[in-house]
């Protein structure tokens, strides 16, 4: 797996993957499709997803260039072409993103990847059992958490609904402040604040090995920012699939689970293994989700794609 600091794409090399050649057009991919531009926000379930994606990629003979970006340069990444595929298109959290890009056509939302998942306020359950339970119990014990939000990187679409909550006010939290700061950076001022049994709220999700890591809680009465349960969309530049059909294909054909996620991701914040070690040892365990991911998959020479993967195993 390659990651790179910058994603750019010459005039040329656009021009050849948005054009659909005859090699293409017989559902095999042309060369101007073997590097897969990808990004990376820096969440633990992107890097999940994104280290399946990209093994799978680079086993059938592509390459992975994974970019970390911030979550607004990625979407207009994707807009401009210079981001092939997103992994990370959480909804309803990123619904603001969904109506400027995707409704409009500028980016393809190709096939939804994950299901079931929940993404909003959470405190540590013995502060919800001490009586905060809803957003708007916060700011009844507003002294104990020194009013402040520990959010996730700026620009994160989850920080926005956040400071549009603190901007209007919405359950008396006008006068809090939103910290922002990286996934790692807030996890850590969570644990220690639970080694204190301090109160803290902030941003939890699942899937994510948080949920095992600490008792946790999410708080209720955010579903119109946050919705009450969601999913993940797999996104693609605008006329990627038609471009690159083996490789759309396979995008389209990618569906995981929470509890595949989160045992993949627990290794990685152990630090026992490697991403690609990770998700290795994952699919030997599971062969299974095989056969459906690379279903009517060829290699990028037009081999058998699952002999292809086995072979890595």
């Amino acid at each position: 797996m390659k990651k790179l600091s910058a994603v750019v794409l010459s005039g040329a090399a656009l021009l050849a993957v948005t054009t659909l050649p005859a090699q293409a057009a017989q559902g095999q991919d042309a060369q101007a499709c073997s590097t897969v531009k990808m990004a990376d926000p820096g969440w633990s379930d992107i890097a999940v997803t994104n280290g399946i994606t990209a093994f799978l990629l680079e086993s059938m003979g592509y390459e992975a260039q994974i970019d970390s970006l911030a979550v607004p340069i990625i979407f207009g990444g994707l807009k401009n072409g210079m981001v092939d595929v997103f992994l990370g298109n959480w909804m309803p959290a990123q619904q603001g993103f969904y109506d400027k890009f995707i409704a409009n056509g500028e980016v393809v939302q190709l096939a939804k990847n994950l299901q079931g998942t929940e993404f909003t306020l959470a405190v540590p359950t013995y502060v919800y059992e001490a009586g905060v339970q809803t957003f708007a119990d916060l700011n009844k014990h507003a002294d104990q958490f020194d009013q402040k939000i520990y959010g996730i990187g700026a620009g994160a679409p989850a920080n926005q609904s956040l400071r549009t909550i603190i901007e209007k006010n919405e359950f008396d939290l006008g006068k809090w402040q939103l910290v922002e700061s990286s996934e790692q950076a807030m996890l850590s001022e969570v644990a220690r604040s639970v080694r204190r049994e301090r109160a803290i709220v902030f941003l939890g999700w699942t899937p994510h090995p948080m949920n095992e890591q600490f008792e946790m809680s999410y708080l209720k009465g955010g579903e119109a920012y946050f919705g009450a349960t969601g999913s993940v969309h797999t996104l693609t530049r605008k006329g990627y699939s038609q471009a690159c059909p083996n490789v759309g294909k396979l995008l389209g054909n990618l569906k995981f689970t929470p509890q595949m996620e989160n045992a993949v991701m627990a290794k990685l914040v152990d630090k026992q293994v490697s991403t690609e070690q990770a998700v290795k040892g994952w699919i030997k365990a599971n062969p299974q989700v095989l056969a459906s991911w690379l279903d009517g998959v060829n290699t990028l020479d037009g081999g058998d794609a699952l002999s292809a993967v086995n072979a890595r195993l």
